[in-house]
């Protein structure tokens, strides 16, 4: 891939309507190429000066002042190859599927163009499918960037097809599983509403009935375990909608623990977790310590048809780490 050298320089006034807010903000209301988490690194990494002075993300400007960012060049061409660690679980002549982690964006895109998938797939492997376009080499389908577990990735063009024409007649089997906040009121049910964008908040999703731009959304769930307080929950989706699980979930009154957007925290700790399962003690050390700081909502389970073979393929991520240390907790009771 081929990136330009050179940085770009820019160079605000702050005017009367910006005194008072953030300069990532201002940045972010001025530089539309970027996303404000991309400008944000920007002036973390101290590439931000107001009036010759290095600042923070935080601090907030005053009119008049002046404001020069130094910004690096966005990738325009693909993913860098990165020689990022990656936990194989199945690979042969026509595929690969990897156990994605969680916090890693599946595929460059504004404001995230290094640590990837794609970047880490490049780097490995010298042959992988390019009919999603540069910036998604051999990727077949998507996780969300806090969701871990199985993801299938295509080295050939003919496999892709073969993948992706799995995924449209819905003869692809997907199983997640998710720890939510909340009860459930059924043990098993059927979840078929429309998912479109949210009226007002554009990074969510929601249910959305006779919306123009909604779409068909079906997910089956089974109450696996219940706790006071929180459900383990096995998902199958039918559809493949953005955020849907994520969405009928908190539809019924039990969104994903630690779901940003739809449970409104992002992050627990071993008190946290113990005063809502209503069975906290007076504090106890270790109290403090987070146990899960990304949404627990994990690919647990993939079955497809092999595009070559024919064969039926049934391929397993174990439940990683965080999420089955807040699991074990939740059994312990303490």
């Amino acid at each position: 891939m081929t990136e330009p050298a050179s940085e770009r320089l820019y160079q605000h006034t702050i005017e009367a309507g910006e005194q008072g807010q953030r300069i990532d903000a201002v940045l972010a209301s001025r530089l539309d190429e970027y996303s404000r988490v991309f400008l944000r690194r920007v002036v973390q990494d101290q590439a931000a000066t107001v009036d010759g002075v290095v600042v923070k993300p935080s601090f907030k400007v005053r009119a008049g002042q002046q404001l020069l960012v130094r910004l690096p060049p966005p990738p325009v061409d693909g993913p860098q190859p990165e020689d990022i660690p990656l936990n194989i679980l199945f690979e042969d002549d026509a595929l690969i599927a990897v156990d994605k982690p969680a916090g890693m964006v599946v595929h460059p895109a504004k404001g995230n163009w290094k640590g990837t998938l794609a970047s880490a797939l490049c780097f490995r492997f010298q042959q992988l499918s390019d009919l999603g376009g540069v910036t998604r080499p051999g990727i077949v389908h998507r996780l969300d960037r806090d969701t871990s577990g199985v993801i299938l990735v295509a080295k050939s063009n003919s496999v892709h097809l073969e993948l992706s024409a799995q995924f449209e007649q819905r003869q692809v089997h997907k199983e997640y599983f998710a720890l939510t906040l909340g009860q459930i009121g059924f043990d098993r049910d059927v979840v078929n509403l429309p998912i479109g964008p949210h009226p007002y908040q554009r990074d969510k999703m929601a249910i959305r009935k006779g919306h123009p731009q909604s779409k068909p959304a079906e997910t089956r769930y089974e109450v696996t375990e219940r706790f006071a307080g929180f459900c383990a929950v096995k998902v199958e989706p039918k559809t493949g909608r953005t955020h849907q699980i994520r969405v009928h979930l908190d539809h019924l009154g039990a969104p994903v623990l630690c779901d940003r957007l739809y449970a409104g925290h992002a992050r627990i700790n071993r008190g946290e977790l113990l005063k809502r399962k209503a069975l906290k003690q007076p504090d106890q050390p270790g109290d403090e310590q987070v146990i899960l700081q990304r949404q627990a909502l994990h690919a647990r389970r993939i079955q497809f048809r092999h595009p070559l073979t024919q064969q039926e393929m049934v391929i397993e991520s174990p439940l990683h780490a965080d999420m089955q240390a807040v699991l074990d907790l939740l059994r312990s009771g303490s």
